[in-house]
This record gives C-alpha cells, structure tokens and sequence, in this order.
C-alpha cells in the first residue's frame, strides 16, 4: 500500500524505496535505462509480471513522475514508456543496486537461488491455475 504523505524520520529513504520498490520496478527501470519501450515489448521482458502488476507498477511510476507515458493517435493504439528527467536521476541509483545485489548474490547458499526459468514457469503456471 502506498503513503500519501511522510512524517520527519525517515522520510527521504522510505520515500525512495516506495517509488522504487516493487516486484517489477527494478526491472522496468532497468529496461528503460535502454530505450523507450512499447507496451507490449515490456509485456516480453518481463513475462513473470502479471498484466494487472505491470500496469499498476508502471502506473505508479508515473504518478511518481519517473517515467512518462506517451499515447499516439492512431489505430490500433500506440502507448510508449520512456524515463522522465526525474527517473534518469535513478540510474546511479539502480546501478549501486545492482552491483550490491550481485555481491549478495555471490555470497547467497547455492540452495536458496533458483534459476530465473523455473521462477518463470511457477508464475505461468500460477497464471494458468487462476484463469
């Protein structure tokens, strides 16, 4: 559940990790750092994400003015993510992130990481159970 306001104490870091955090924020931003993407491309790259997580996130996001959503008039219809000024000021950031979270990583128990397909494939198989 997201605030809508913040007291004194630690405002600025539970400010930040609440834009930021998220099961899929890191890998939007990380997505976007590249290139601005279509829908449907991030819809590709991140296909443990529900369509109802990705949307909110991405919604989110933008409500937060980290990235920017560009609709097009045309048919079919045409919607773009990009980073904001604000977001391009996350890349420091997400790569200090990335860089801690891989030395973490490194030094996890073999046991406790599972390969990216399989976590994959119990969110597909999750999705399919639902429907």
């Amino acid at each position: 559940m997201r605030h809508r306001s913040y007291d004194l104490l630690g405002c600025p870091v539970e400010a930040c990790t609440e834009a930021i955090g998220g099961k899929w924020k890191g890998e939007l931003l990380f997505i976007l750092f590249s290139a601005t993407k279509r829908y449907g491309e991030l819809r590709k790259l991140v296909p443990g994400a529900t369509q109802r997580i990705l949307t909110l996130q991405l919604r989110e996001l933008e409500e937060d003015g980290i990235i920017e959503r560009k609709v097009y008039a045309v048919v079919p219809p045409k919607v773009e993510y990009s980073l904001s000024k604000r977001g391009e000021t996350l890349k420091p950031i997400v790569d200090a992130m990335w860089h801690w979270g891989n030395k973490f990583l490194e030094t996890m128990p073999k046991n406790r990481l599972k390969p990216k397909s399989e976590s994959v494939a119990k969110d597909q198989k999750r999705k399919t159970a639902r429907v």
